[in-house]
């Protein structure tokens, strides 16, 4: 008698929401946890071609730090897809200009490279500063260690 493996399907699947406070957190290791928890990594029912994850809210996003001489020394890349079109860009310069970037290419890196990853993507809110239009969802505090 053979084992059958269970497949959650679509509609019972059930989202929360999470809350992440991101200052003073690492940028990487604050980017891989709210991976997983988009992924649904962390839930019993995890299925790789299924969307299972839960909703990230990520606060105070122009607060996260990097290590060592990455403030200076990351650089982000931009092209315009022009000849000569290609723009470079420190960590400190698209903090200054964009904190939600930093954290949302961080987290996308981390994702699946397809249609499925996008569509995880979606379920991430990034805000600088600790107000977020989220709170009719009541979401919860996750705690990255």
């Amino acid at each position: 008698m053979a084992v059958k493996t269970y497949t959650p399907k679509e509609s019972e699947i059930e989202r929360k929401w999470f809350v992440v406070d991101a200052e003073d957190a690492v940028l990487g290791r604050i980017s891989t946890q709210i991976a997983s928890v988009l992924r649904g990594k962390h839930k019993p029912q995890f299925t790789p071609h299924l969307d299972a994850g839960d909703f990230v809210i990520v606060i105070n996003a122009e607060k996260v730090r990097v290590t060592g001489a990455k403030e200076q020394q990351k650089m982000y890349y931009r092209h315009s897809r022009y000849p000569g079109g290609l723009r470079s860009f420190t960590f400190q310069e698209v903090i200054a200009r964009n904190p939600e970037r930093v954290i949302q290419l961080a987290v996308r890196g981390m994702m699946p490279k397809n249609a499925l990853g996008k569509r995880m993507l979606r379920k991430l809110r990034i805000y600088t500063g600790p107000d977020h239009p989220h709170s009719g969802q009541q979401p919860a505090k996750l705690n990255i260690s």
